[in-house]
């Protein structure tokens, strides 16, 4: 009898650029590809805590660079993508949470320039680098919960979530034949720097821990699997599709 193997999990010899990844998702993220053995650019705005985060992995023996990027800079971006990776995970994301309302063009703008403007561009200078080097390769967004339901305060940041995972489904049909695929995840609140002044603030962790199902709040480790999944050969068969790490949030 012929058993069937589990697909590889490692990224030896793969290349991996993770935005945002100086803290955070992001750094989960780029953690988790080294820890697999993938060579790490590690991408985001200041340099201080990135090159801290880039020492840190170094030190663990781990294959990781820096590169101060903007990624709403499409110019800089593209030039990033030159050369080509075999995995891109994009974890810079931005909110301006107020009601609809409230909402001012600026708001409107920012919001979408990041989450949207940066993130579709990101695909396709990263899909055109991996198609002219003949690379099967793999783009993940960490997109959001809120891209599947709504949300309070959220419009716009709903909006472009939702926009998000639009783009990707149809991208994911696009370059479906050349061997490319791209993928989101979408994470219920995770305790990072930035979600902790809400996480502290008791009536709003009351309300978060009652829409998680599992009765907790994520940390970044919860990301760190679901990451290394779309990025191996264990996930060569998924595309245009999410996985929800949101405790049962939108079961609910």
């Amino acid at each position: 009898m012929n058993l069937p193997s589990t697909p590889s999990f490692s990224l030896q010899g793969k290349r991996a650029l993770v935005t945002g990844a100086s803290s955070g998702i992001g750094q989960a993220c780029a953690v988790a590809m080294a820890q697999a053995g993938a060579s790490v650019v590690c991408a985001a705005r200041g340099a201080d805590r990135l090159n801290e985060t880039v020492e840190a992995m170094s030190a663990k023996g781990w294959d990781a660079q820096p590169l101060i990027l903007d990624q709403a800079d499409l110019g800089s971006l593209k030039d990033a993508m030159q050369d080509p990776f075999d995995v891109v995970i994009n974890s810079a994301g931005m909110a301006r949470h107020k009601p609809a309302l409230e909402t001012l063009p600026e708001d409107f703008d920012a919001v979408m320039d990041v989450n949207l403007r940066s993130a579709y561009f990101l695909s396709t200078y990263a899909a055109q680098a991996m198609k002219s080097a003949n690379i099967s390769g793999s783009i993940i967004h960490i997109s959001s919960q809120m891209g599947h339901v709504g949300g309070t305060d959220r419009t716009v940041y709903c909006a472009s979530k939702h926009a998000l995972e639009g783009m990707v489904k149809s991208m994911a049909i696009e370059w479906g034949p050349l061997g490319v695929r791209i993928n989101t995840i979408c994470p219920t609140f995770i305790r990072t720097p930035l979600t902790q002044e809400t996480l502290d603030d008791p009536v709003r962790s009351k309300w978060i821990k009652d829409k998680i199902k599992l009765d907790r709040m994520g940390e970044v480790e919860d990301i760190m699997g679901a990451a290394l999944y779309l990025a191996s050969d264990a996930a060569s068969l998924v595309t245009g599709t999410h996985i929800l790490v949101d405790g049962g949030w939108t079961a609910g």
